[in-house]
């Protein structure tokens, strides 16, 4: 199964390793399924993390790891389609990165953005706890 997390998700896992983003970081590093990532995803999260309102919440040793985690266990693609389909344009490239990536689901907590699209071509576009429940 190829899947691709939003950075909000990553974040949030970090922030509440046992809820749902939690779960889903701990069936990635177990190799449950193929993350799709992309340096564009990896700048994000690194600069979503040092945001103040999140930085106190989480360690910067683990959002760390976190990247590393990503570049190691994830395929990454080097070149993004351009894609203009999301209700936040800056969300655009987790959308090319699932058509790139054949992503079977996109993972969010976006509610008024990605998950209101539900599906882009053959990827469903889904909360934490649904693909964590499909997982377990």
């Amino acid at each position: 199964m190829r899947v691709v997390l939003d950075s909000n998700i990553l974040i949030s896992g970090l922030i509440s390793p046992s809820g749902a983003p939690g779960r889903l970081l701990d069936a990635l590093y177990a190799g449950r399924f193929t993350l799709i990532s992309s340096e564009e995803q990896i700048s994000e999260f690194r600069r979503a993390s040092r945001y103040p309102h999140v930085a106190t919440r989480i360690n910067r040793i683990d959002a760390g790891v976190v990247v590393n985690a990503v570049r190691a266990l994830a395929h990454m693609i080097e070149r993004l389609p351009v894609v203009s389909l999301s209700p936040d344009p800056h969300d655009d490239f987790l959308l090319a990165m699932a058509q790139a990536g054949k992503a079977h689901y996109l993972v969010s907590g976006d509610k008024s953005g990605l998950l209101a699209l539900g599906k882009i071509g053959h990827t469903n576009i889904v909360t934490a706890i649904e693909l964590a429940n499909k997982l377990a």
